[in-house]
């Protein structure tokens, strides 16, 4: 299964890094089931690029998949997390220090919901395995929302929401 992995990816890398969506640059077009049919497949994509970076090169890859635009913001468990690119780009600078190691997987519900030619709801089930500079370990397991947008001839998120699973409420 690895195997085929290391295949495939190359090649998804290379569509989304060539940007076949390169028709969707400049005006507006309305979603046809064609375009939201692609809009969907370079999302999916996408999302197999991030997690193959953030597997790769460690946290501080998320800086290139969060918009650098004064729109961007990240929440997280109920609160503003970065409420900004430049505090996201803090942020990610500070805990790529303390991070030796990151593997980061989406679940098979992976989810796209195209809105325009330009911009798409991404939601899924990650599990993600994290281990410090000082060796410990922990595994986290949630749901990512996002909303990616095409711009200047890439994908990238323009905000995003990690909700991590915690143990099923006490029903007294």
């Amino acid at each position: 299964m690895r195997t085929w992995q290391w295949v495939v990816l190359p090649v998804i890398v290379l569509c989304v890094a060539c940007g076949s969506h390169h028709d969707l640059s400049g005006t507006s077009q309305s979603l046809t089931p064609e375009l939201a049919a692609a809009v969907e497949r370079d999302v999916r994509a996408y999302t197999g690029v991030i997690a193959h970076d953030v597997n790769q090169e460690g946290p501080s890859a998320w800086r290139r998949h969060f918009a650098d635009s004064p729109a961007f913001f990240m929440a997280s468990e109920g609160s503003l997390v970065f409420p900004n690119s430049a505090a996201a780009t803090a942020g990610i600078q500070q805990f790529a220090g303390t991070i030796r190691h990151i593997e980061l997987q989406w679940g098979q519900d992976l989810r796209v919901d195209p809105l325009t030619p330009e911009f798409a709801v991404v939601g899924a089930p990650y599990h993600e395995i994290r281990v410090d500079t000082a060796g410990k370990r922990v595994d986290e397991s949630g749901y990512f929302t996002a909303i990616a947008e095409y711009k200047d001839g890439r994908w990238q998120l323009r905000d995003a929401h990690w909700s991590v699973a915690g143990p099923p409420a006490a029903v007294e």
